[in-house]
């Protein structure tokens, strides 16, 4: 069953049973704009006993706030009784509730007038006590009632106000956005998981672009990635980097990104992070150790998000890898392979592409290693290695360091086709370093 249909029948039989029931919130307000809703959220007069006995099997997830999960199938719709919130004291929670049997109550309490619509989805009637849809019409993020005070009861909801802006191309209603300047510093109090999945968002979502900058405006980019911030006003060298400033030239990737997975676009939020730090002037403008402070800086700057281990391993690596492009056509063989077999190849090359097309414009390089990666069968990244340690000591080889040398040279002439078979990798070996007589070995000097 299909979560629209399923809740279409939990509204009617609400209704059938005497009590009011409309679709809430964001599937309203994409229903609206002609979105198809990712779930649908239900509320209603009815009390949560009352909805659990029409619903049996379904179960309360959040009891003090009247909500209940309703399933079927492969569906499920939460259901939340009408309620008023009592003072929030922790700048995220009310302290309570009241349930409610009129509407407007419920409407009140939340964040921002195009996610407070009610529509009764069998008359299509549409219940507006906020102006939502005016706001829709006029593309506009407002905050219901006091703005100030909605954003004290969540701090979060400044973020949301911006990735709402962003995914929508909608700007921020004045009084709203004066609110958030004037209490941006309280997002230090919101957890570092739910700061990560809003900034994520609105990369990801669309309008990555605008959402910096309205983050920017807003005063909450300083707060929560100073790092990025620090990029406004630093000059590039107008040869290699004709757009503008470092600002101005991460903010052109993030225009340019298309439906980028969270790793990618936050590669290109901070693939040139560490140029701030390492800005200096001499015969022109340089970033001279730029790859190794930005990989510094976004180690720790993921981290301080709480962003999960492998996708920090992503991130870091497009980081630490974006300039290798540029020597990508005078890379020997065997160097160039190790590079495509990088983990997630098609992002450090998307990124490289958005790095392009964001300054110079230059792809010449871009279409090399993208022949290159099309061409060489996967199988060939990485073959099954000729030589092991263990093939190694049975030659009579001792365990030493110098192992590590051994198996890379012949990877290297494994990779460049100079080498087919086990015994011609021994060979080789044996003919470029010392013969297993006991001693510790040492590779030849040329």
């Amino acid at each position: 069953m299909e979560s629209l249909d399923l809740a279409r029948q939990v509204v009617r039989k609400l209704k059938s049973a005497g009590h009011q029931a409309y679709f809430v919130g964001g599937c309203v307000r994409d229903v609206l704009l002609g979105v198809e809703p990712q779930d649908y959220d239900i509320a209603t007069s009815a009390r949560p006993d009352e909805i659990v006995a029409l619903f049996p099997g379904s179960g309360l997830v959040g009891a003090h706030f009247g909500v209940v999960l309703v399933r079927q199938d492969n569906a499920q719709v939460e259901v939340a009784t009408f309620r008023s919130d009592h003072a929030y004291v922790d700048g995220r929670h009310p302290a309570g509730v009241t349930f409610e049997t009129d509407p407007r109550q419920d409407v009140l309490r939340r964040d921002f007038t195009i996610n407070a619509l009610l529509l009764d989805p069998d008359r299509h009637e549409v219940l507006d006590f906020v102006g939502g849809q005016d706001d829709l019409r006029n593309r506009v993020i407002r905050a219901i009632g006091d703005p100030e005070a909605r954003f004290r009861e969540d701090h979060l909801r400044m973020l949301r106000a911006v990735r709402f802006a962003a995914r929508l191309d909608y700007s921020i209603d004045d009084h709203t956005l004066s609110a958030i300047q004037r209490l941006h510093h309280s997002i230090q109090s919101v957890s570092a998981e739910r700061v990560r999945d809003e900034l994520v968002r609105i990369l990801v979502e669309g309008g990555a672009r605008h959402g910096l900058e309205l983050l920017d405006q807003a005063g909450l980019l300083a707060e929560i990635l100073p790092e990025v911030a620090a990029m406004k006003g630093v000059a590039q060298p107008p040869e290699f980097h004709p757009e503008g400033d470092v600002w101005i030239h991460t903010l052109m990737l993030l225009e340019n990104l298309r439906d980028p997975s969270p790793a990618l676009a936050l590669g290109a939020l901070l693939h040139d992070v560490g140029k701030p730090p390492t800005f200096r002037l001499a015969d022109r403008i340089r970033f001279d150790g730029h790859v190794e402070k930005g990989l510094e800086l976004a180690t720790a700057i993921l981290t301080r998000l709480r962003f999960p281990n492998d996708l920090i391993r992503q991130v870091t690596a497009l980081v630490a890898n974006h300039m290798r492009f540029k020597d990508a056509p005078r890379m020997k063989l065997s160097t160039l392979k190790r590079f495509l077999r990088l983990e997630n190849f098609p992002e450090h090359l998307e990124l490289h592409r958005l790095d392009c097309v964001s300054s110079h414009g230059h792809l010449e390089n871009y279409e090399f290693v993208r022949r290159k990666m099309e061409d060489v069968p996967q199988e060939l990244l990485k073959p099954a290695p000729l030589l092991t340690g263990d093939d190694l000591i049975a030659a009579g080889y001792r365990p030493s360091p110098a192992f590590s040398r051994m198996l890379a040279a012949v990877e290297d002439a494994q990779l460049e086709s100079r080498l087919g078979s086990r015994e011609e990798a021994l060979a080789m070996v044996q003919s470029q370093f010392q013969p297993p007589d006991g001693a510790p070995v040492h590779a030849k000097s040329s």
